[in-house]
């Protein structure tokens, strides 16, 4: 196994308080390491080591620090299965959907290599003085990056790639589901040529008080999270403490629409990349499917056949279609959502059973007519199963779609050009998908509205993020 100490000022150690937590597979339910637990005098450590590395790295000429990320892509993109493995391991997903996601997230580096020798100004003059007007970003400071275990190397490149190319420092404090993966980056950024303090890495077991504390540390200037609705609106809680710069990317209830003039073969391979990528563990995952009644039964029968013929297993077979979930309360939610719809009338067209045995697996799973009170429908379901309804009139599946507090992303399908536009204009998300089941990109910009979130990913969005823009008057 790759490393399991904390990642502080360039140096492995253990943390202060001598404890460990242990990681499991949950193909198999063992144990597949023990990782270092770090506490609030961990976190000061790697703080002060961020402070003392700010300075120069904000100095570099910005080509110089595009030359670093260039560099940590071409050496992750050298070693995918190295990282597909380890996401498998404690991640569980399949191996495909493994190299899709360490393929994904080293792209993050080449982009913002990119991007880094963009963060253009601006100077023009005031219409009513003549003064110049002298506009320029600056690195905003250190950040502490918080991220999930659902994607456990592209969470990271997507906050790590825009704040290095911005010129800020940071700590990031990985899922304790799934810590190994981000350790292991820390040698190639090393390769790489990143320094000493400019990134650090602490697992730990007591992530709410670690993170608070960092958040009330008044070097810390940024707080980019990644993860549930509910503890993203405690960490903007603390964060309003210190009047902190909020990258927040919470959860979804996503809606995928299929208009009865769609390619119904689009649509189906289109949901099922909306709905199974990462085993539907992603904000992103289409939960809530309005079908037009009038091809209903043929969506339904395709759909029910592609996900039925899903191989389900450990992930590191190469075989296999869909791995484990991350762990038992996971698996354990899904199945009571299903439980839930079919209480309320639902019907399974396939899966719905949660298997004897050793791993925390649920089959893809098929619900027709499910109710409009089901808890599927209002909450993140997180997993396996597609829970479909019918609709009729555009208006109404437009009003049923943005019904909830959530706004990520939406999916349409639709041959008709001018109603699909018209259609996703109207929708109350950050992000649609249009004929097309895949909307994350590192060149586009990544966030929601509503419950969902607070600023943007990737794209030149992604590292104004960690910069605060500065105007000079000036005369001369």
């Amino acid at each position: 196994m790759d490393h399991t100490q904390l990642y502080i000022n360039g140096e492995w150690r253990d943390g202060a308080s001598g404890e460990r937590f242990d990681v499991f597979n949950p193909a198999t339910e063992e144990v597949i390491a023990s990782v270092a637990s770090a506490d609030v005098k961990d976190a000061d450590r790697a703080l002060d080591a961020a402070a003392a590395a700010a300075a120069d790295w904000a100095s570099r000429k910005p080509r110089e620090r595009s030359e670093v990320l260039r560099k940590a892509w071409e050496l992750m993109t050298a070693r995918l299965e190295h990282f597909a493995r380890l996401i498998t391991l404690e991640n569980g997903k399949a191996h495909a959907d493994a190299i899709g996601e360490a393929t994904y997230a080293a792209e993050f580096f080449r982009w913002f290599a990119e991007e880094a020798v963009r963060a253009d100004g601006l100077i023009t003059h005031a219409p009513a003085s003549g003064a110049r007007i002298i506009v320029q970003h600056k690195p905003a400071g250190i950040a502490v990056l918080v991220t999930p275990w659902n994607y456990p190397a592209a969470m990271g490149t997507r906050k790590i790639a825009p704040a290095l190319a911005a010129g800020c420092p940071v700590v990031i404090k990985p899922a304790s589901e799934t810590p190994l993966t981000m350790l292991a980056l820390m040698p190639l950024l090393e390769e790489a040529g990143v320094p000493k303090g400019l990134v650090n890495v602490l697992p730990s077991k007591s992530s709410g008080r670690l993170v608070d504390h960092m958040l009330h540390d008044p070097r810390v200037r940024v707080i980019s999270f990644t993860g549930s609705t509910e503890v993203g609106r405690k960490l903007l809680h603390s964060a309003a403490d210190q009047v902190l710069k909020p990258a927040m990317e919470l959860g979804g209830n996503a809606p995928l629409i299929v208009f009865e003039d769609a390619d119904l073969d689009k649509a189906v391979k289109g949901a099922m990349l909306a709905k199974m990528r990462n085993l539907g563990e992603a904000c992103t995952a289409a939960n809530r499917f309005y079908v037009h009644e009038r091809i209903a039964p043929a969506f339904t029968a395709k759909l029910t056949e592609a996900m039925a013929a899903l191989k389900v297993g450990d992930g590191l077979d190469r075989d296999v279609d869909v791995g484990p979930l991350v762990n038992a309360a996971t698996r354990d939610k899904v199945a009571a959502f299903v439980d839930d719809a079919v209480a309320k009338g639902a019907k399974v067209e396939t899966g719905g059973t949660r298997p004897n045995g050793t791993g925390f697996f649920y089959p893809p799973t098929v619900l027709s007519n499910v109710s409009e009170d089901a808890d599927c429908v209002h909450d993140e379901i997180f997993g396996p199963v597609a829970a479909l309804q019918s609709f009729s009139e555009e208006e109404d599946v437009i009003r049923r779609a943005n019904d909830t507090e959530y706004g990520l992303v939406a999916y349409v399908f639709s041959e008709d050009m001018k109603r699909a536009m018209r259609v996703c204009e109207r929708l109350e998300y950050g992000m649609v998908g249009l004929n097309r089941g895949l909307v994350s990109d590192p060149a586009a910009p990544f966030g929601g509205v509503k419950q969902s979130g607070l600023g943007r990913e990737g794209g030149h969005e992604g590292m104004l993020e960690f910069m605060e823009t500065q105007y000079i008057s000036a005369e001369w």
